[in-house]
């Protein structure tokens, strides 16, 4: 386990569990958060022995978003280069899931919306505020909600800045899974251990394939799929998931 003072991280299996850990301040995120949610995606990055992340907040809340007060005196909330809370706009490898409960709101809905895929407590609430503060979702907020649920719901949650419960979250297709409260980060870590068992060059593939393919017309974007594919047809792991189902066994897979 390390510790850093705002950011914890904790090795399950193949998995890190990301914990943004200021209670006293909501988890709101400041320069020491973006700094220590950074290093902690390094971590995820850079450990071949991990495949996912999970990401979470301390007792019971996700987070409150930017901390205006550190913003007031000063302090960026974002990491050259990665965006707001060192992750709103980095280009991680390893599948992420945020796990939510109570609080996620402005920086913190938008923490949230980085991660592939969302674990949602059923009373947890969603929302981006700041309209109502003279400012907009400018950590991926704005850009990316339109893209994941229908145009007018995605206005009405800007415009209004007025949360949702996670239980709307997972009608709207905001969150995968909706769980009773406590239980969003055991389920995430589930979720989490279940893409573990798929090859993780491919699920790195996925991942730049959708990213490159946001917004670029179909030849570009099968044009970089085929570049993915030819690296991912020439691995050791594909040679091992095709004889491992033809074994009818599990697949060891070497990340290569």
């Amino acid at each position: 386990m390390n510790h850093a003072a705002e950011v914890r991280t904790e090795t399950f299996g193949t998995s890190l569990l990301i914990t943004i850990d200021r209670p006293a301040a909501r988890n709101a995120v400041n320069a020491a958060v973006a700094t220590g949610l950074a290093a902690a995606l390094d971590e995820l990055e850079t450990d071949p022995a991990l495949r996912a992340g999970v990401l979470t907040g301390a007792q019971g809340t996700f987070s409150a978003g930017m901390d205006l007060k550190a913003a007031l005196a000063g302090e960026s909330p974002e990491i050259p280069g990665r965006g707001f809370g060192g992750l709103a706009q980095a280009e991680t490898t390893k599948p992420l899931v945020a796990a939510v409960e109570g609080w996620a709101m402005g920086g913190g809905f938008e923490l949230a919306l980085s991660c592939d895929l969302i674990v949602a407590a059923e009373n947890a609430a969603f929302g981006l505020p700041e309209a109502k503060r003279g400012l907009i979702a400018a950590g991926g907020g704005v850009i990316r909600l339109p893209k994941r649920i229908p145009h007018h719901l995605a206005m009405e949650l800007l415009l209004t800045g007025e949360p949702i419960s996670g239980e709307r979250a997972g009608r709207l297709g905001i969150a995968n899974r909706v769980v009773p409260a406590g239980e969003a980060t055991a389920a995430a870590l589930q979720l989490a251990e279940q893409l573990a068992a798929n090859a993780p060059l491919a699920l790195a593939a996925v991942k730049k394939i959708v990213r490159v393919a946001d917004g670029a017309p179909e030849s570009q974007a099968f044009a970089a799929q085929a570049r993915e594919m030819a690296a991912l047809t020439a691995s050791a792991d594909v040679r091992e998931g095709m004889t491992a189902f033809a074994e009818r066994r599990t697949p060891v897979w070497q990340g290569k």
